[in-house]
């Protein structure tokens, strides 16, 4: 099934302006949603709008508005939101450009995948814009209006494409000071700290997403497929959780040594399969 654009609209660098349009870059295919079901009757329960004494009201009765006291509030009618709407609900002006870096983790919201209009003109000033940036290892920050709010966005080259970024704006990151500030200032020993740093070093390689799994939604499909099996209303095996391995450390550095003592060994058990499968095939070889 085709991918429907988030949006269309335009990209703008200074006189430059090209039709582009979005597409979300992340599928949410993997996860399983679990519904509310009323187990007596099995029917899955459904969610109306209700106002308080009122009971169920119809959609078209619906307004949005703002509470300014209880059960006090400004309403807002659709075309006054429309009417303090940005020009950048069909434009994103690319106003700025910083080195990746610079932008703080935190700010990073969502991804989507920027493609040009289906026309030669948009095409070409897509290719400008992209080799642009990636010749000068830049990101252009810019703001786009959709869906009712207005987002700062990072754009940047991505393969063929452009990788846009929503941005969370700073008043909506709260300072990590009000979290931090209780975290002890500890002196760490010199050694202890070499023992950590050695299996950073060990267990530090190139970054891949495919390598990751999640677990619970694994262990949630065998669940789901074992109570199938046995029926709906199965209850299903009652397996006891393990606890994790570890715990809570008691000794740091007896931890830490073990660590790379472990790490130590599997090394070298890796080392002597590889010697010992380069000797077989010298010999094949003779």
């Amino acid at each position: 099934m085709a991918i429907r654009a988030y949006w269309k609209g335009y990209l703008r660098l200074s006189l430059v302006t090209i039709r582009v349009e979005l597409y979300p870059a992340a599928a949410g295919s993997s996860r399983l949603s679990l519904h509310q079901i009323h187990e007596p009757s099995g029917k899955r329960v459904r969610h109306q709008k209700v106002a308080p004494s009122i009971g169920p009201v119809d959609t078209d009765e619906i307004v949005k508005g703002y509470e300014i006291d209880k059960d006090k509030y400004v309403l807002i009618e659709p075309d006054e939101l429309d009417a303090i709407k940005l020009e950048s609900r069909h434009t994103i002006d690319l106003v700025q450009f910083v080195e990746h870096c610079e932008i703080d983790p935190r700010y990073f919201d969502k991804p989507f995948y920027v493609v040009p209009a289906d026309d030669e003109v948009a095409e070409e000033g897509f290719v400008v814009i992209r080799e642009a940036l990636r010749k000068a290892k830049r990101v252009a920050l810019g703001q786009m209006a959709v869906r009712g709010r207005d987002y700062i966005v990072a754009i940047m080259p991505c393969g063929d494409g452009l990788l846009l970024e929503t941005l969370r704006y700073a008043e909506e990151i709260r300072k990590s000071n009000r979290v931090f500030n209780d975290i002890p200032d500890i002196k760490v020993e010199g050694e202890m700290l070499k023992l950590a740093e050695e299996l950073v070093e060990r267990k530090s390689a190139p970054f891949k997403a495919e390598a990751f799994k999640s677990k619970y939604i694994d262990a949630l499909r065998d669940l789901i497929e074992e109570k199938r099996k046995k029926g709906v209303h199965a209850t299903g095996s009652q397996k006891e959780h393990a606890e994790p391995a570890g715990g809570n450390v008691v000794d740091l550095m007896e931890a830490l040594k073990k660590s790379v003592a472990r790490g130590k060994k599997t090394t070298s058990s890796k080392r002597k399969k590889r010697r010992t499968r380069g000797t077989s095939t010298r010999r094949a070889a003779g």
